[in-house]
């Protein structure tokens, strides 16, 4: 191999090398999933094995979220400004080895439009949960406390009062797979035939 097929490759490892680091840097937004009660809101960050996890909520709606995650370390952060104002002292999260779960107690008892006040097509990263998820004419019919079936999430700690660094990092662009207010519908709609041809007998096990 002659010097100059010599310098290419190193340039190319190089430059390789250079652009994985670069990545690396490259603040993600996690995946977030969500669904309402009329006093509450539930909030899911899907980011397994999540380590240095810092966070915070203020009574204006401001939620702010940061972690590393993978054998890299990979930084993600994300700050949303919820639709309404909410009661600091009465949310809690709690941290497992799949995700981050919030319940976010609401200032007031009234039903969100959407999680955030930004109107239009939702953020790519937000996405209903609609293993949570009920319509407005349907919290009534719920059987007692089935809203905080969470499974093995334990909320006995309030952990909400983290700070957080600056969030200037750049934004790789990702593929649009938000859910539209069509496909939030649609899924409302397929949700409801779904427990509608559940057994009694059926739910009150899975709730259980």
């Amino acid at each position: 191999m002659d010097s100059v097929q010599l310098g290419a490759k190193y340039c190319y490892y190089g430059a390789a090398d250079g652009l994985l680091n670069y990545l690396r840097k490259i603040i993600r937004h996690p995946t977030i999933k969500w669904a309402q009660r009329s006093d509450k809101v539930f909030i899911t960050v899907e980011l397994p094995d999540a380590k240095n996890v810092k966070q915070k909520i203020e009574p204006e709606g401001k939620f702010s979220f940061s972690a590393t995650a993978g054998a890299d370390n990979v930084p993600y952060e994300v700050v949303l400004d919820l639709f309404d104002k909410i009661d600091v002292d009465e949310s809690k999260s709690s941290i497992t080895s799949r995700n981050i779960c919030y319940l976010v107690k609401k200032a007031e008892d009234n039903w969100w439009s959407r999680l955030i006040k930004q109107e239009g097509k939702s953020p790519t990263f937000l996405k209903a949960d609609w293993d949570k998820w009920v319509d407005e004419d349907e919290q009534d019919s719920e059987p007692a406390g089935a809203d905080m079936d969470m499974g093995d999430i334990d909320f006995s700690q309030l952990n909400m009062g983290g700070g957080l660094g600056d969030f200037d990092a750049d934004e790789p662009e990702e593929e649009d797979e938000s859910d539209t207010e069509e496909e939030i519908e649609e899924g409302k709609h397929e949700h409801s035939e779904s427990q509608a041809a559940t057994p009694a007998s059926t739910e009150v096990e899975i709730k259980a």
